[in-house]
């Protein structure tokens, strides 16, 4: 039990770091890319904390969270810290293009990274419950209803750029380069995708209380 205790400490002092790297520290620490240092401390604890779980014994907490359920959780975590980092980040994109802006080129790439990550995270926790029944009829109600959310969280940010841009004046809009506007619409859909993930949690949540 102390060493269970022991490696979920010590875990979630790497997340920790990991995410101060990613969002706050430097750009540079000892010669350092912090971005691509915090990524692979984020993804390397993502991964232990996996493997972790994928090697517990089944029981009781697991039967009553369904395979949905852990999904959701997951996805709600990893598109809340995409989002958090494009938002600490967001100042690189008002620059030049991509080919010739080296910190907005590093921060697509380390995005593309977090998404690619939970990407494989995901085909290995459905490799857990692999012969089992992962969805029943209740669990596509669920989906339905979160992706009502899903949407209208999507809708909302489109129509919340759409206005910003059509009534702003041209002065207010110097930010607002093509690479910029490229990348809000990429956050338009993970703040889509994290509504849908956090509203699946939600309501199996809500169906276990």
């Amino acid at each position: 039990m102390l060493t269970q205790r022991s490696g979920f400490a010590g875990l979630l002092a790497i997340a920790g770091l990991a995410l101060w790297l990613l969002l706050a520290g430097p750009s540079k620490l000892l010669g350092i890319d912090t971005g691509n240092a915090g990524m692979a401390l984020l993804i390397g604890a993502a991964w232990i904390s996996l493997y972790a779980i994928y090697r517990l014994p089944r029981g009781e907490v697991e039967k009553a969270v369904s395979p949905g359920e852990w999904k959701a959780w997951v996805g709600a975590a990893f598109m809340a810290i995409t989002i958090a980092y494009f938002l600490a980040k967001a100042h690189v994109f008002q620059g030049p293009p991509i080919p010739h802006n080296p910190d907005a080129t590093a921060v697509g790439r380390n995005l593309v990274m977090l998404l690619i990550a939970w990407a494989v995270l995901s085909g290995v926790m459905a490799s857990r419950w692999k012969g089992e029944v992962e969805e029943d009829e209740r669990d596509r109600e669920i989906a339905v209803q979160a992706g009502g959310w899903g949407r209208g969280a999507l809708v909302f940010c489109i129509v919340g750029i759409a206005v910003m841009l059509g009534f702003s004046p041209p002065e207010k809009l110097v930010w607002a380069t093509h690479l910029m506007i490229a990348n809000l619409l990429i956050f338009a859909l993970m703040w889509g995708c994290l509504f849908e993930y956090a509203a699946t949690a939600a309501y199996y949540w809500r169906d276990r209380r």
